[in-house]
């Protein structure tokens, strides 16, 4: 029993504890629910190996009536580790004493005998069913087949919370709101999908990075795909776009794959790395086609063994999803457009685009002589304060005043209001134009 208090309010659970191999049964934790409803516990919390796909949702599907008045949560060994370390490592704990404490918590779950395992196993009924598949026989109601998904969701939770670990952030599950909602129904629908396509798909999405890690283990082509879509440049040539990327896969292996994806079409340009970076050329669409964003994707060799190692399922995928993010995703950074630029050396925008607002000497003869009168060329400014000169200049531009050096002619015929005055053949050359 847990219980913890705050004020005159208080709040209670049952803890239900596993390690090693030992799993939660729905029996079991179902009785627990009824038990804490008796008793007016708040909630029930069971600890295990086994992980939930995304947090918040139980590895065990229960009956949802018996959580009207009691909650239910689950916390995996992996993911207190996961915790320990992130705090521990990445944040840090100010005080001595609860960092060495923290630190001993790390080394004990670390321990091959602590209880606390890895992921380490796809479940007895892996071979049967790899082999089914393979072979195009596989059925909905073979025996395992909902276990061994069930471990593939697993699988993705571990590799998440292992990401996660390293980089000291939050790595997640992609899972869509109604699958978190309804875990059966999810289960039955990657189990529909594997007997269909022979493979498992999930996504892990890191914060901040570029894009989503998708990840498709194709069971009868015995090959695991890591992949993500990179927005593309929506400026500049279509080569330039193609650099724009290449120069951010400097370090990828030369075997990972490039879509182009462009717009108003759904196939796309497609090669190698180490063919594209002979020649971008091979990824440029025709005329009239933008490219709107990249797909890369690498592919490796995926193990058929049930447990861990060189050569086993779980490992080949663990190694591709680390390898991608280490070699590519890290490296890439989101095109963001270039901050809109003043025209240089003192120019408008209007002199820029070449037309010719330049009004006659006569019709700033006042203003020029006020400026010649009343301003005073300032001393030269401290050490620790800028000029603007350039601002300065445009801001003359606008207000047409004239440089210093215009000599008027003051001697010329006023002006008949409401008349419109002819420019002086000195000043109207670019007018001519």
């Amino acid at each position: 029993m847990l219980e913890t208090s705050r004020g005159s309010k208080s709040w209670r659970a049952l803890v239900e504890v596993k390690t090693g191999s030992a799993e939660l049964e729905r029996a079991q934790i179902e009785t627990y629910l009824d038990v804490a409803r008796d008793n007016d516990v708040d909630a029930v919390i069971t600890v295990s190996n086994q992980l939930a796909p995304a947090p918040g949702v139980h590895p065990v599907d229960v009956d949802r009536r018996k959580l009207r008045k009691v909650q239910l949560y689950h916390l995996s060994w992996t993911e207190i580790l996961t915790a320990a370390v992130q705090q521990r490592v990445h944040r840090g704990v100010a005080d001595p004493e609860q960092a060495w404490i923290l630190g001993e918590l790390i080394r004990y779950l670390e321990h091959p005998k602590s209880g606390a395992l890895d992921f380490s196993d796809m479940g007895p009924a892996w071979v049967s069913v790899r082999e089914a598949v393979v072979a195009g026989t596989l059925r909905g109601s073979d025996r395992g087949l909902t276990d061994v998904v069930s471990r593939w969701d697993q699988l993705l939770r571990f590799a998440a919370l292992r990401l996660g670990r390293e980089l000291g952030i939050d790595v997640q599950v992609r899972v869509s709101r109604r699958d978190a909602a309804e875990p059966a129904r999810r289960l039955a629908n990657r189990a529909a999908h594997l007997v269909k396509t022979g493979t498992f798909t999930g996504a892990l999405r890191v914060p901040d990075a570029v894009a989503d890690i998708e990840v498709t283990a194709d069971l009868r082509a015995s090959k695991v795909t890591v992949a993500a879509e990179v927005g593309a440049p929506r400026e500049g040539r279509q080569a330039t776009r193609v650099n724009w990327l290449l120069r951010q896969l400097a370090e990828a292996p030369g075997a990972l794959r490039v879509d182009a994806l462009t717009t108003g079409s759904r196939s796309s340009l497609s090669d190698l790395l180490t063919a594209i970076r002979e020649d971008p050329a091979v990824l440029v669409p025709d005329k009239g086609r933008e490219i709107r964003a990249f797909r890369i994707a690498a592919s490796s060799p995926l193990g058929t063994k049930r447990g861990t190692g060189r050569g086993a399922f779980i490992d080949s995928v663990l190694a591709s999803i680390d390898g991608f993010y280490e070699t590519a995703i890290q490296n890439l950074r989101a095109w963001s457009p270039k901050a809109p630029q003043l025209p240089t050396a003192g120019r408008t925008a209007v002199a820029t685009a070449g037309i010719d607002v330049t009004p006659p000497s006569s019709d700033v003869e006042g203003a020029g002589r006020a400026r010649h009168d009343g301003v005073q060329t300032p001393d030269t400014p401290a050490a620790d304060l800028v000029t603007w000169n350039s601002a300065h200049q445009r801001l003359d531009s606008e207000r047409r005043t004239p440089p210093d050096d215009v000599d008027f002619d003051t001697t010329a015929d006023p002006v008949e209001p409401g008349s419109r005055p002819e420019r002086a053949a000195s000043t109207s050359g670019t007018a001519a134009r």
